[in-house]
């Protein structure tokens, strides 16, 4: 054992003992999550090969934490090739020990925050290998002031103005721009929804009109790269260089950086075009071009479910019904969640109730508060259970008049769960349901309202609703994902615009 390894046992136990004296909710809020010793190594590796050999290394790390990626530069390089280390570490919580660990080596370390600093005005001082895991700090995390100030910073140093809705580490990526030498070499271990959500269109046009970008890595959802922070990552290399003609870029999937599951390579222009970059990882099957096709959107309009706010007050049981004597014009049937729906397709009574095992009911009332109490004195000792329990003081309550009604959510046979995993029973994230009942559905569905083109042929035809719904059933889950987002342990969640850019082959 050399004595790199040794400190990096002493590194891992220190930094334990450093998130240990934290709560999850100071780390969170900060975006600290340490990168784990065998992604740091195999980011280094993979540095060194694209790298000139005997190249005189001139690292920055601008998210420093205790020194992980410092760690591994110095196992995979020879140590005289590193002429200047650099890091970054806003927490002193860190930082002060990092010093002290790194002591007998070059590294300088600033403990200040990074987007403040000033960058090296020569090409001589700046770094030519930048490897970053950025602190990941949703900008529900940052004040109006603080992102004012990091936009306008970005714009400044790249041309690039990014949205207010970025998340830190995409400020952090642009902002990194004006410390890189020309050709410098960037490694960034990043979450990868910039790749799908509005707010990373302009990290994406950085990637491809200002630097060379190399190569984006897209770890499994289910790999999760930090155990305690359910992100799904993605590994990003550029340098900083403009783009040649014709430049392709590799795209890998799953698997480990050196040996992915999946790799292709993709042109720019082809990028350029392409809204969701994660798609390009996952999917493997194409829609068959001789079937007429529509994207959802077209046919249906689509909405989330209701949220009542407090499901467990608005959402009763056929005995809770009884017991507190509810009216039955103030109760509609509805769905219970997905776990709790053994099937896909639900029948119906002759009241039009679900024939499910399990009855449910939602209280919506419009009336004003004097006639319910004048008509009603069962509901309204009820009410009153929830006015005791703060359930008229609720957020969604408060902003609904009277707070007991509900938003119009009326029922629709065509119906999709919210969210799933691809490892359940089913084994497919996404499940549409075809509900032959009058029963709604709280906001774990997403509701599919056909348009009049689709009403109109419905009628027509009684055999098209067990059509539609089975071309519903037919779009593939790599679609469904590429149009969703992920999350870290392989969670997948559509939004109504998600699924209405899916396409399905209804035979209209």
């Amino acid at each position: 054992m050399n004595i790199t390894k040794a400190t990096e046992q002493a590194r891992v136990l220190c930094q334990l003992q450093l998130d240990e004296a934290k709560t999850k909710i100071e780390r969170n809020k900060l975006g600290q999550f340490a990168t784990p010793t065998d992604l740091a190594a195999d980011i280094l590796k993979y540095a060194l090969e694209l790298l000139p050999a005997h190249l005189q290394i001139r690292f920055l790390d601008p998210a420093f934490g205790t020194g992980s990626f410092y760690s591994a530069l110095l196992q995979e390089f020879n140590p005289l090739q590193i002429v200047s280390a650099v890091g970054y570490e806003i927490d002193p919580h860190y930082g002060l020990s990092a010093i002290a660990l790194w002591r007998n080596t070059p590294l300088k370390l600033n403990i200040t925050d990074f987007t403040q600093a000033t960058p090296p005005q020569t090409d001589a001082e700046k770094a030519n290998l930048i490897i970053c895991n950025p602190p990941y700090v949703r900008h529900h995390h940052l004040s109006q002031i603080e992102k004012q100030r990091l936009q306008n910073k970005t714009l400044q140093i790249t041309g690039i103005k990014l949205s207010q809705l970025a998340s830190l580490y995409c400020h952090f990526l642009c902002i990194a721009d004006a410390w890189m030498a020309d050709n410098c070499l960037a490694g960034w271990l990043i979450p990868s929804g910039f790749m799908d959500v509005n707010y990373g269109q302009q990290v994406k046009e950085y990637l491809l009109n200002r630097v060379t970008l190399l190569r984006v890595h897209q770890f499994h959802p289910h790999d999760v790269q930090f155990a305690d922070a359910l992100v799904s990552s993605a590994v990003v290399w550029f340098k900083k260089a403009l783009p040649p003609a014709n430049h392709h870029v590799e795209f890998s999937y799953g698997g480990s950086l050196a040996t992915p599951k999946e790799r292709k390579l993709v042109a720019c222009e082809v990028l350029n075009s392409t809204a969701k970059w994660t798609r390009i990882g996952i999917i493997s099957h194409q829609i068959n071009s001789h079937f007429k096709q529509f994207k959802l959107k077209d046919l249906f309009t689509i909405k989330r479910g209701l949220a009542t706010g407090a499901n467990n007050f608005f959402v009763l049981t056929p005995e809770q019904v009884s017991a507190y004597q509810i009216p039955t014009e103030f109760l509609k049937p509805i769905l219970p969640s997905p776990r709790y729906l053994p099937v896909d397709e639900i029948a119906t009574d002759s009241m039009g109730h679900p024939i499910l095992k399990q009855q449910l009911f939602l209280l919506d009332c419009n009336l004003p508060l004097s006639e319910v109490e004048s008509k009603y004195p069962s509901l309204v000792k009820y009410l009153q259970k929830g006015v005791e329990n703060g359930i008229s003081s609720r957020y969604l309550c408060q902003h609904r008049s009277p707070w007991y009604s509900q938003e119009n959510r009326p029922p629709s046979p065509f119906l999709c769960t919210y969210m799933g995993r691809q490892d359940t029973k089913r084994g497919r994230p996404f499940r549409f349901i075809l509900n032959h009942s009058q029963a709604t559905a709280t906001n774990v569905y997403l509701i599919l309202y056909p348009k009049p083109i689709l009403s109109k042929a419905l009628a027509q035809n009684s055999q098209l609703l067990k059509l539609v719904w089975q071309a519903l059933n037919h779009i593939s889950d790599e679609m469904l994902m590429g149009e969703g987002r992920v999350y870290g342990g392989g969670l997948y969640k559509l939004e109504p615009k998600e699924l209405g850019n899916a396409i399905a082959s209804i035979p209209l």
